[in-house]
């Protein structure tokens, strides 16, 4: 048995050398590279999820960005006789499509002097209060929907910014021969930017698109979709509604305007779902922290890097 087993062994043909050339050679580890990916994967989805606001930052950011609108929507060329071109075509459309209202809107309320002064107002202070207020209310109390909601309303007006530029477009109360009235200018009504004193400071031929509705609707949807009262959502409902009526009665805007700004919203709407994912209402109240992502970024890097020997060899060096 003895001499049988030794013959079998010097009889055994050589074995081969093993394919791996360097043993110290680092082996990639499976789970070390999933553990980066999905590393990887939640710091690119981290960057895009909702941060808590912060006040300070807030308020300079909301306070620089309307300066920067209205920098900017005062500095396009006022081109006076491309904008009343502009507007009679408008005034055309709307003929042809049978809702050339305005004007009989515009004479109706004006013979109503505390209806046609209380629009005046309206107009002029609303606009401003109003978007600030739902502002703050999302941040005090949907900080984790703020973030979304300020970017839909920010895309809004910057793209309205654009339409100003390639659209110059005079308000009815500016047409030639439309026999609107300027209800500013007759009631001698205070803060209007658009007539009275204040008319050299704004650009009198950005009328299209009316973000007035832009902000207003911006607005409404908000309160519709995040209040809990049934009242506050009504009321979110018949703010951009009455908006609309005041911009007809005040002869500052036509209907197609009104349509310009609500699509500025939706896009508006649409950058802020791609960024985040979600419109602004389907995101958590509160802001989530960011605990599972630190949690996978430690384990993968903990993961250790071995190298792993041939099963033949380890067998090997277990025998000698």
């Amino acid at each position: 048995m003895g001499e049988l087993s030794v013959t079998s062994q010097e009889g055994r043909s050589e074995a081969t050398p093993s394919p791996i050339v360097n043993e110290a050679a680092p082996v990639a580890n499976p789970k070390q590279n999933t553990g980066r990916r999905i590393s990887n994967l939640v710091g690119l989805r981290s960057s895009r999820s909702p941060r808590r606001p912060r006040i300070w930052f807030e308020i300079l950011l909301v306070a620089a960005s309307y300066w920067v609108y209205s920098l900017v929507r005062n500095a396009v060329p006022e081109q006076r006789t491309e904008a009343l071109r502009n507007a009679d075509r408008i005034w055309s459309a709307e003929r042809y499509l049978g809702i050339a209202v305005e004007q009989s809107v515009n004479h109706a309320v004006n013979s109503v002097t505390w209806l046609i002064v209380s629009m005046n107002y309206y107009y002029a202070t609303l606009h401003f209060i109003v978007t600030v207020c739902v502002l703050v209310w999302l941040f005090h109390w949907h900080p984790g929907r703020y973030a979304a909601a300020r970017l839909a309303l920010f895309a809004t007006t910057g793209v309205a910014l654009l339409g100003y530029y390639l659209y110059p477009l005079a308000p009815p109360r500016l047409m030639n021969g439309g026999h609107f009235v300027d209800t500013v200018l007759v009631h001698h009504t205070w803060g209007s930017m658009a007539s009275g004193n204040f008319k050299n400071m704004s650009n009198q031929y950005a009328a299209m698109p009316s973000m007035h509705i832009g902000w207003s609707l911006w607005c409404g949807l908000t309160v519709f979709a995040l209040a809990s009262a049934p009242w506050a959502r009504v009321l979110g409902l018949l703010y951009p509604a009455v908006t609309l009526v005041v911009i007809v009665s005040t002869a500052n805007h036509f209907w197609l305007d009104a349509l310009g700004g609500m699509a500025c919203l939706a896009f508006g709407y649409a950058v802020s779902y791609a960024w985040y994912g979600s419109l602004p209402h389907h995101l958590p109240k509160r802001v989530v922290p960011p605990c599972g992502r630190t949690r996978l970024a430690g384990l993968s890097a903990r993961t250790p890097v071995t190298a792993r020997r041939p099963a033949a060899d380890a067998a090997g060096a277990g025998r000698r």
